[in-house]
């Protein structure tokens, strides 16, 4: 099905093409003519089948810009998942003029979101907890809300949100559509569903555990030797952009070290860090400025990076669910992928879980292993950062004809550009790095010159 044969706006199908958007995905092509409907849908789909559009664009659609108040509640387990349903959602809706998104997340300052309710918005993208505080201290105005969405749901519930997300619907009114998103579609989904949804309707993505496209591998180790392999594993699978995962912030931490010492380029992401930091960890990596990103499963749902070309489970995870949407970092959108597990005889129970649901699953030996000492992973880019993002109204487009015009760069010596409020991030080729930030550091972005570091 392609996006003209849906039931909206021309000027929107325009915007949505422009996105380099072609065909709907499974679980768009099934969710969002009955969302557009007002049908009340229970979707069961992972993480990278295009779930995010499937519920932002009947969002969009039935939005009434002019009536500026809360009309959409989405509910996201993390500040990470949260920003990036912003992030599509802006440029979703950018057809619509001032349509206004709103993020409410923990990690970050309370009084400047109470300030920015006080202005009210029309679309309102949440952790429960944060959103919770702002409703018991009657911050915010949920009595127009029509939509509430609940994205990865089964997470939610596994983070122990259940009580949060029920006083949460207590406080919006009963006649609303209600679209709940989740990768599983267990008993406490059901439970969850019962309470509050009314006569929903249940699809599914057939495609929802597909392991033809991730090649999973595990290897029985020590932990003496864990961090050792690491280098190996890379060289291998001449892997590129590799997502390392642990269970501790601890075991993160440390890791980080030994592979800085084996002169490898890693960053380290977890939930002790400032909001501004992780922002910053989350560009450098997706963007291909550094090549290792190890994290606890704070990472392991809602993180739209692509082209991952292996994911390393240096702990085998708790549960299964977590195990599979760990490893749904590789292989989105129907490309290959290649996940690899490391295990020790304590990990046994897990190992049978694993085996009880991946059939496509191979045994090697370390002893197999050959660490190919000339593969490089240098990163072809590195990363610029500018003290200017939309709060001084600095865009994308700017950025990019100052480094062209200015500085006299090509497009294709740059990448990824990402703005936030008061910072920017540009992703330049390395062999042009030092060009790029002499000739920027002198340089008027719209008239105005703005402090240059290299990342």
């Amino acid at each position: 099905m392609l996006f003209d044969e849906l039931a909206i706006s021309k000027e929107f199908i325009k915007n949505i093409k422009s996105l380099t958007y072609t065909k709907l995905t499974q679980i768009q092509e099934q969710m969002i003519p009955l969302a557009l409907e007002a049908k009340n849908i229970i979707a069961q789909a992972k993480t990278g089948s295009g779930k995010t559009a499937a519920f932002c664009i009947p969002i969009i659609e039935k939005l009434e810009v002019k009536k500026f108040r809360i009309q959409i509640l989405v509910l996201a387990p993390t500040r990470e998942l949260a920003n990036q349903i912003a992030q599509e959602m802006r440029q979703l809706s950018r057809h619509i003029h001032n349509v206004k998104v709103l993020t409410l997340c923990g990690g970050v300052a309370f009084k400047p979101q109470v300030i920015s309710l006080q202005h009210e918005a029309h679309i309102i993208i949440a952790t429960p907890g944060r959103i919770l505080k702002h409703i018991r201290e009657d911050n915010i105005n949920l009595k127009h809300l029509n939509t509430l969405v609940l994205d990865e749901a089964d997470r939610m519930l596994d983070m122990g949100f259940y009580e949060d997300i029920n006083d949460i619907i207590q406080s919006l009114p009963s006649k609303r559509q209600t679209l709940l998103l989740s990768a599983t579609y267990d008993d406490n989904i059901k439970k969850l569903a019962n309470n509050f949804m009314q006569s929903p309707i249940l699809i599914k993505s057939e495609v929802l555990h597909e392991r033809t496209i991730i090649n999973q591998t595990f290897y029985k180790i020590s932990n003496q030797n864990k961090s050792s392999l690491i280098p190996a594993l890379i060289s291998t699978n001449k892997a590129k952009s590799i997502l390392i995962f642990c269970n501790m912030k601890i075991t993160c931490e440390q890791l980080a070290d030994e592979l800085d010492d084996l002169g490898l380029d890693v960053l380290s992401l977890n939930s002790n860090l400032e909001q501004k930091d992780r922002d910053e960890i989350m560009v450098l990596f997706s963007n291909k400025s550094y090549p290792i990103l190890i994290a606890t499963d704070l990472a392991s749902r809602g993180l739209h990076i692509d082209n991952i070309d292996l994911v390393i489970n240096y702990d085998l995870a708790h549960d299964i669910n977590i195990h599979t949407h760990r490893i749904g970092r590789t292989a989105r959108a129907g490309n290959t992928g290649m996940a690899i597990s490391l295990y020790q005889d304590e990990d046994e129970e897990k190992l049978e879980d694993i085996k009880s649901c991946f059939a496509d699953i191979s045994f090697e030996e370390v002893s197999n292993l050959s660490d190919n000492l000339s593969y490089t992973i240098d990163s072809d880019y590195r990363t610029l950062y500018i003290n200017g993002g939309k709060k001084q109204k600095l865009r994308a487009g700017d950025i990019l004809g100052a480094l062209i015009i200015g500085v006299g760069l090509v497009k294709e010596d740059i990448g990824k550009i990402d703005s936030f409020p008061f910072c920017s991030y540009v992703a330049i080729k390395t062999a042009v790095l030092n060009k790029a930030y002499d000739g920027l550091s002198n340089t008027k972005i719209k008239g105005k010159y703005f402090r240059i570091h290299k990342k």
